[in-house]
């Protein structure tokens, strides 16, 4: 312990810079528990697709969506997550898998949807783009 204590007094930046990067992990950790939606991997999704009624929601623009997407996903703008939609609303009552081009977009539809109420929602993990680096099927609309 001593030694610890010694070699954090003669390199106090170093120091500094491991408790900054353990507190970063802790707060990145806690935060991803917190945020209310999951995120799922290319063979996870397909297992929670597989094992029952889930919706598929593509966030993706209307180029992307049509260059490819998931069997049964409904391409909806992410603009209508943000004001009031039967559509959307309707999307609280059921588990909903969102999807976008790269995951990035899907973040922001799922925060918005938990804000909603969703209890349900999870997206996918890199997106289409994983989708298919995965070597799952996509299909044209």
């Amino acid at each position: 312990m001593q030694q610890l204590i010694e070699f954090a007094g003669n390199h106090a930046m170093l120091a500094i810079g491991f408790v900054g990067v353990i507190l970063f992990l802790i707060w990145t950790e806690i935060s991803r528990y917190t945020r209310g939606y999951a995120e799922l991997t290319p063979a996870e999704a397909v297992r929670k697709i597989n094992a029952g009624k889930i919706s598929i929601v593509d966030i993706s623009t209307t180029a992307d969506f049509s260059k490819g997407n998931l069997a049964s996903a409904k391409h909806v703008a992410l603009s209508r997550f943000s004001q009031p939609d039967p559509e959307i609303e309707a999307l609280k009552s059921s588990p909903v898998l969102l999807v976008c081009k790269n995951g990035q977009t899907a973040n922001q539809a799922a925060v918005r949807l938990v804000k909603l109420g969703a209890t349900d929602v999870a997206i996918l993990k890199g997106g289409n783009t994983q989708w298919k680096a995965d070597q799952f099927p996509l299909v044209r609309k």
